[in-house]
C-alpha cells in the first residue's frame, strides 16, 4: 500500500472543515440556558434539522462499514441496513409521537417517572454503556494516524479530536451537535458520491463490477450462518433503547415531525447504504483482496485514486460523518452519567455543569475501552449483546402498555438479563480458542440474556384488567401512553 500522498490544499480543506465547527458552534450567547434548552433545543426543531442530525449521527461507524462491505460484500446491505430500516419504521410508527409528548428530558428519566427512581437510576448505567464514545474514537485515532504518515500512537491522535469535540458540545448542548450536523450530512454523502464516481472511472461501471465479484461477494448472507446474522437483527433492536433515537424524537417540534423525520432518514441511510457498500466492494477490486487493515479500505481507496484536493474533501467527508456521532454520543453519555447518574448524589452542582463535567468523563472512559477491544464491530457487538436484553422491554414498556412490567419485576429483569448476556460473554471469551469468539455452548450471549428478559416478563408483566402500571398508575400521561 502507498502511502498517504496529501497535499497542502488538501490539508487547507480538512483545517477548514475544523474551523467551520467551531464557528458553527460559538455563534450564539454564552449565557447559561435551562435545562430542556440545553438538552433539547427546546423541543423546537424542525423537519429538516431533525433529519439532518438523525441521519449523521446515526452512521458514525462507517470504518466498520467499510470493513465488512470489503471483506463480505453486499450482506453488509442484510446485517447494518435492512434491520434498522425495520426498527426505525416501527419505532416512528409506534413511539415517536408518545416520545414527543412525554415530559421526560432522558430515557432514564422517562424509565424513572414510570416504575420509579431507582429503575430509572439503575437504566441510567446500561444506556451510558450503549452510548459509549469509544467506536468513533478508535475511527477517529485510525484516520488520523493514517493522515500523520502512521507515525505516533493513534491513542494520542484519538484524545485529540475526541477532546475537540468536548469543547463545542459542553459549551452548545444539543444545538451545537444539531447545527454541526447540518454541516455533516451534506459532506457525507458529497463525499462517498465523489468515491463512487472515482472508483466507477477507475475500474469500471456497477455492472464490470458486479461480474468481477466473487459469488461470495454476490450472496446476500455473505456466508454467515443463520445464528449470526439473526443477531445482527436483535442488535437492530438497539434502536428502540436508543437515546439518540429518544432525544431526538423528543426535541422534534411537534410528533408528526418526529414520525414523518424518521421515514425521511430511513430513505436517505438507504442511499447512503448504497454508496459505502459498493464503495467498500469497489476497494476490494482496485487494491486487491489482501488488505492488512480492512477497516482502513475507504482511506486507503480515497488515496489510490482521488485527484489533488478531492482527496482532502473526501477525507473530511469521512471525519464528518463519524464526528457527528461521537459528538452527539459524548454529549448523551455526559447526560447520562451527570444528570441522570450522578445529579442525586451532588445535589448543590446544577444539572447543565454536572454534564459538562461528565462528558469530559465519558471521552476518558471510551479512550480506555478502545484499548481492550481495539475493533469497531466487536465494540458495537459485544456492547449491544451485553446491555440491549435487559433494557428492551423495560423501555417498550414505558410507551406500550402490552410490554408493561409490575413496578416490582423492573429491576431484577434489567440486572439478570445484563448478568447472564454478560457472563455468558465472559464465560466465551475464556472456552474460545479463537479470537473474538463469544459463543459458549454454540451460542451467542445476547440469546440467553433475551431468554431471561422475556422469562421474567412473563412472570412480571402487567395482566389483562389491570389497571395503571409503576408509580404513575394514577396519573392522566400515564393512561394516554399505555392506552
Amino acid at each position: 500500500m502507498t502511502d498517504l500522498e496529501f497535499k497542502l490544499i488538501d490539508w487547507a480543506i480538512i483545517s477548514l472543515y475544523f474551523i467551520f465547527l467551531i464557528y458553527l458552534t460559538w455563534q450564539r450567547d454564552w449565557e447559561e440556558t435551562d435545562e430542556e434548552t440545553f438538552l433539547l433545543s427546546g423541543r423546537k426543531m424542525s423537519l429538516p434539522a431533525f433529519v439532518a442530525t438523525l441521519v449523521s449521527t446515526w452512521y458514525g461507524g462507517i470504518l466498520g462499514v467499510g470493513e465488512y462491505s470489503y471483506q463480505f460484500g453486499i450482506s453488509q446491505w442484510l446485517l447494518f441496513g435492512f434491520p434498522f430500516y425495520v426498527f426505525s419504521a416501527l419505532f416512528a410508527w409506534l413511539l415517536a409521537g408518545k416520545i414527543r409528548m412525554n415530559k421526560a428530558l432522558s430515557l432514564p428519566e422517562a424509565v424513572g417517572n414510570f416504575y420509579g427512581e431507582r429503575a430509572g437510576q439503575f437504566s441510567a448505567f446500561p444506556i451510558f454503556i450503549l452510548v459509549s464514545p469509544a467506536p468513533y474514537i478508535l475511527m477517529l485515532g485510525l484516520i488520523f494516524q493514517y493522515l500523520t504518515g502512521g507515525t505516533g500512537d493513534f491513542l494520542w491522535y484519538a484524545g485529540a479530536v475526541a477532546f475537540f469535540s468536548v469543547a463545542y458540545v459542553i459549551f452548545g448542548g444539543f444545538s451545537a451537535v444539531v447545527h454541526t450536523d447540518m454541516l455533516q450530512i451534506v459532506l457525507m454523502f458529497g463525499g462517498f458520491i465523489g468515491l463512487l464516481i472515482f472508483a466507477g472511472m477507475n475500474f469500471g461501471g456497477l455492472h464490470s463490477l458486479w461480474e468481477h465479484m466473487p459469488a461470495s461477494y454476490r450472496d446476500i448472507t455473505g456466508g454467515q450462518d443463520l445464528q449470526y446474522i439473526l443477531v445482527w437483527f436483535f442488535i437492530a433492536l438497539w434502536t428502540f433503547v436508543d437515546p439518540s433515537f429518544h432525544q431526538r424524537a423528543a426535541a422534534a417540534k411537534s410528533p408528526a415531525t418526529a414520525r414523518k423525520g424518521i421515514f425521511v432518514s430511513i430513505l436517505l441511510w438507504s442511499i447512503f447504504d448504497f454508496l459505502t457498500m459498493f464503495s467498500g466492494i469497489y476497494g476490494w477490486a482496485i487494491l486487491g483482496p489482501d488488505l492488512a487493515e480492512p477497516v482502513m479500505v475507504y482511506p486507503y481507496l480515497a488515496n489510490e485514486i482521488l485527484p489533488l484536493g478531492f482527496k482532502g474533501l473526501f477525507f473530511v467527508a469521512l471525519l464528518a460523518t463519524i464526528m457527528s456521532t461521537l459528538d452527539s454520543y459524548l454529549f448523551l453519555s455526559g447526560q447520562t452519567l451527570g444528570r441522570d447518574l450522578l445529579a442525586k448524589h451532588f445535589p448543590s452542582v446544577k444539572n447543565n455543569t454536572l454534564t459538562r463535567i461528565s462528558t469530559v468523563i465519558a471521552a476518558v472512559l471510551g479512550i480506555l475501552l478502545i484499548i481492550v477491544y481495539p475493533s469497531v464491530i466487536d465494540l458495537w457487538y459485544v456492547i449491544g449483546s451485553v446491555m440491549l436484553p435487559g433494557l428492551l422491554i423495560p423501555v417498550l414498556g414505558v410507551y406500550l402498555r402490552y410490554f408493561s412490567l409490575r413496578a416490582g419485576w423492573v429491576l431484577p429483569t434489567m440486572i439478570i438479563s445484563i448478568g447472564v448476556s454478560l457472563g455468558w460473554l465472559v464465560l466465551g471469551t475464556l472456552t474460545s480458542t479463537t479470537e473474538y469468539d463469544y459463543t459458549f455452548l454454540g451460542m451467542e450471549p445476547f440469546y440467553p440474556g433475551l431468554a431471561v428478559s422475556i422469562l421474567l416478563w412473563l412472570a412480571g408483566r402487567v395482566g389483562k384488567g389491570e389497571k395503571g402500571v409503576g408509580v404513575l398508575e394514577e396519573t392522566e400521561f400515564s393512561r394516554e401512553i399505555t392506552e
